[in-house]
This record gives C-alpha cells, sequence and structure tokens, in this order.
C-alpha cells in the first residue's frame, strides 16, 4: 500500500513538474512576440504562461513541502542554461545551403545574446527563490490557512523582482530609464492580475494533488 501510494505521488509530481518546464519554456521562447494593450502599452504573450510558473510552485510547496518545490526552481534554472547553450551551439554552427531560406529567422529568434540569458537567469533564480521564502513565511504565519492570500501576496514580489531584475539588466543603457519603468509598471501589474485570476486553479490543482496521499493536512 505503502509502495502504491509513493508511485502515485512521483507521478503527480512528474506531471506537475512537466506542466512547469513546458509554461517556463513557453514564457521565455514564445514571449517574443508582443500583443498590443491598453493605453497604447503592450504586452508579450508569455503572460498566459509565466503565471502558472510562479503558481506551481506555490501548489507543490503546500502539498508536497519546501524541498520539492526548490528541486521544481532548480530543474527550471539546469533548463533554461542547457536551453541558451544548445541555442548558442545551434546559431554558431555553419549552414548547410539548403537551410538558407531560413538562416535568418532562425537566428533572429535563437541568437539570444549573453545579456538577455544573464538577464532572464538572474531574473529567475531570485523571483522564484523569493516567492517560496515569501510563501512559506506566510505559511508559518497564517497557520497553513488562506492558501490564496499567501499565493497572491508571494506572488506580488516574486513578479515585481523578476519585472524589475529582466528589464534593468537587459536593457539598462540600450533604453532610457524613463521607458524601461514604464514597461516595467504595466508588465508587472498584469502578471500579479493573471496570478488572481489563475488562483483556481490553484485550488484545482491542490485537491488532485492531495487526493488521498495527504491526511489530516500532513504529507505522507
Amino acid at each position: 500500500m505503502e509502495n502504491l501510494l509513493l508511485f502515485k505521488n512521483q507521478k503527480k509530481i512528474l506531471i506537475c513538474l512537466t506542466l512547469y518546464i513546458t509554461s517556463l519554456f513557453a514564457a521565455n521562447s514564445l514571449g517574443i512576440k508582443i500583443m498590443p494593450f491598453i493605453f497604447g502599452s503592450h504586452l508579450s504573450v508569455g503572460i498566459f504562461s509565466f503565471p502558472i510558473v510562479f503558481i506551481m510552485t506555490d501548489v507543490i510547496g503546500e502539498v508536497y513541502g519546501k524541498k520539492v518545490s526548490k528541486l521544481f526552481i532548480l530543474s527550471g534554472i539546469i533548463s533554461i542554461i542547457l536551453f541558451t547553450f544548445y541555442s548558442l551551439i545551434s546559431v554558431i554552427v555553419p549552414w548547410a545551403k539548403e537551410g538558407l531560406w531560413v538562416k535568418d529567422s532562425y537566428n533572429q529568434i535563437f541568437g539570444i545574446t549573453a545579456r538577455v540569458s544573464i538577464a532572464s537567469l538572474l531574473a529567475f533564480v531570485v523571483a522564484e527563490y523569493q516567492d517560496v521564502f515569501s510563501f512559506f513565511f506566510l505559511k508559518r504565519k497564517l497557520n497553513d490557512k488562506y492558501f490564496w492570500l499567501r499565493s497572491n501576496l508571494s506572488n506580488l514580489w516574486s513578479q515585481l523582482f523578476d519585472s524589475i531584475i529582466f528589464m534593468f539588466v537587459a536593457f539598462l543603457g540600450i533604453y532610457p530609464l524613463k521607458t524601461i519603468i514604464l514597461i516595467v509598471i504595466p508588465w508587472w501589474l498584469f502578471k500579479v492580475l493573471m496570478g488572481f485570476a489563475y488562483t483556481p486553479l490553484s485550488y484545482l490543482g491542490i485537491y488532485l494533488l492531495k487526493g488521498r496521499s495527504v491526511k489530516d493536512g500532513k504529507n505522507i
């Protein structure tokens, strides 16, 4: 019976990890497309997948604990580093004549500069670990109650860190300071709003993960 429960928990964790990594890569790769937003501002289409990344660590932490949540973050860090490394190799190697028709578009999409790569990785590391720290700090203070409040408050600060660090590291000196700030604010606020909108999915995720694997609110 214990082996069966262990297998079920492992299977659920692997499915969650798949959702986590897929959402992370969707945000980082598809996010180069910018769509129009209110008052003449613009948003990346990564806004639809990126909140899932932060919500998933909260859901996993709520059910399986802080250590498993940190393992998710570590897997994300390794994935970003590997993808960046593979992208650079793919851009550097020479082209065959038959593939030259797509060369410029390919290099433009996958030719990630070192500065943008560093900005993305640094923002992800700081924001994700801050999210986990804040979530479990609030969890202790609120005696494991009000998941929606803990998740959204930790998301509020983590998304702010992510937005500020990425924009300033990637674009300071390229765009004026005022322009960077005008990009950061709506981007941050909309990510926070998307986090609120996805809160029901968080509760659904917790319900599906717990099942019979958690008794009396304690992990087996």
